[in-house]
């Protein structure tokens, strides 16, 4: 399976370098040398992975990562010349999955792309929910109906546009409505993976998701944070 990865970086020749080395383990590259121009790139191309150097023309890449990554479901990385614990913490913090040297290896640069994108993988709906099931398998808390058949979505009588992975987070959170989800729980159940202590992307994408469901986000009441343990979707938050 050949992955489809958006490359932004400046440096032409690294540039070429990087994506030929790249296409000859299956993995198509398409380089973007502006950082400005990133995110409609990005969004054009729908690429798999995600790419980004940080000192670039127009807008710095930590600054496209932090943009990025409410809307983007797939492995952000960092691939730069800057070693700086800091520019690390910070890359890791807005959102990025990994920070690469570009003095890395080639064979090790591509080891640790393809462990990224073996986390990737299709989309399954969780377990129906106990709560609120019935003959059209639609899941109802109060005025919040889910139906996982057509990944619709009702609040109210309002339909909440959510993506794949928003619909997906939202159907695993409510399959276990008043339970308590960790983030290891939410991560391995969303994209096959661990939680490391680091991975920020639970939490973007409950914020995300809340913002969408009209919850308050200083005082969730329907996705509510339980301190030091997780997420838990509120059973009393939908009337």
């Amino acid at each position: 399976m050949t992955h489809r990865i958006v490359f932004v970086e400046d440096d032409a020749d690294l540039a070429g370098l990087i994506s030929d080395f790249l296409s000859r383990h299956e993995m198509e590259v398409i380089v973007e040398p502006r950082g400005d121009a990133a995110l409609d790139t990005i969004s054009r191309e729908k690429p798999d992975m995600v790419l980004l150097d940080i000192m670039l023309p127009g807008k710095d890449g930590l600054s496209i990562c932090r943009e990025l990554r409410p809307q983007f479901d797939g492995p952000i990385i960092m691939l730069t010349s800057l070693d700086s614990d800091m520019n690390q913490i910070l890359g890791l913090e807005l959102g990025a999955n990994d920070y690469i040297l570009k003095t890395t290896p080639p064979s090790v640069l591509v080891a640790r792309l393809r462990a990224q994108l073996r986390h990737l993988r299709p989309t399954q709906a969780p377990a129906e929910p106990q709560q609120g099931k019935n003959a059209s398998r639609k899941a109802v808390f109060g005025q919040l109906s889910i139906d996982p058949v057509s990944r619709d979505v009702t609040l109210a009588g309002e339909k909440i546009p959510l993506s794949t992975s928003d619909f997906d987070l939202l159907w695993l959170l409510a399959s276990h409505a008043g339970e308590t989800l960790n983030r290891d729980i939410l991560l391995k159940e969303m994209r096959g993976v661990s939680y490391d202590g680091l991975d920020r992307s639970i939490d973007v994408a409950i914020s995300r998701l809340r913002k969408k469901l009209g919850d308050n986000p200083s005082e969730p009441f329907r996705i509510k944070t339980v301190r030091n343990r997780g997420y838990l979707f509120s059973l009393s938050g939908w009337e």
